[in-house]
């Protein structure tokens, strides 16, 4: 192994997206396993490599870890994006758990029926605009500093990026309320790690199409 940590998952956003988000923010390069056919799920199953028969699965510092919070979390606390103190770290998690939920509709968006997928796009709006984004609004303005915590850059700073990214995918001018959400956007994407996963031919997945959902419940479905 070339000491890179090594990502296995679909070749597509889904679960392990914040995942290479985290590693490139960090400035870490790494390599990538795609699943493409059923078999290749089993045989992990089959030779123990996943604790609890669930990918994303990290190989990281002689660890096949699972589950993805603890693999973030991991990340986070390895690259110094974790806070400074316990109080710190309590209010990232608070951050990221928050960013998670409206994260896991955009997930799911793919996979609902084509009568559901405006209902849905309404749905996510207006949880991004009356429920996520006030409270990071809200947190910039009242610190006045550059990051969500102890303006210093940390895993919050890079889950919310990704978030407010994946939510103008459906909704262009979701942002078009929260003036300090606008300022930290353009403040993200333009940090040098940030700015180079961003680019054209970076590790950064599209957003999922039909081809990425055949191949998921393929993989994935019993």
């Amino acid at each position: 192994m070339s000491g890179k940590p090594r990502l296995t998952y679909l070749n597509g956003r889904g679960r392990m997206e914040s995942i290479r988000w985290l590693l490139a923010a960090a400035g870490v390069e790494f390599e990538e396993v795609f699943l493409q056919i059923k078999e290749q799920y089993e045989k992990l199953i089959t030779d123990g490599s996943l604790l609890f028969q669930q990918v994303p699965l990290v190989e990281i510092d002689g660890m096949k870890m699972v589950q993805t919070r603890a693999i973030l979390s991991y990340i986070a606390g390895k690259y110094n994006l974790y806070g400074k103190d316990l109080k710190e770290r309590a209010l990232i998690d608070m951050y990221v758990e928050g960013i998670i939920d409206l994260m896991h509709m955009i997930l799911m968006f793919p996979f609902s029926p084509p009568d559901a997928k405006e209902k849905n796009i309404d749905s996510i709006k207006d949880k991004a605009t009356n429920r996520y984004f006030p409270v990071f609004e809200k947190v910039l303005k009242q610190h006045g500093q550059d990051f969500l915590v102890g303006n210093k850059f940390s895993w919050a700073d890079v889950q919310l990026i990704e978030a407010i990214l994946a939510v103008e995918e459906k909704v262009p001018a979701v942002l078009s309320g929260f003036p300090q959400l606008q300022a930290f956007k353009k403040r993200m994407s333009n940090m040098p790690t940030i700015k180079k996963f961003l680019q054209p031919g970076s590790p950064r997945k599209p957003p999922p199409d039909e081809h990425y959902v055949e191949t998921a419940m393929k993989v994935f479905m019993k």
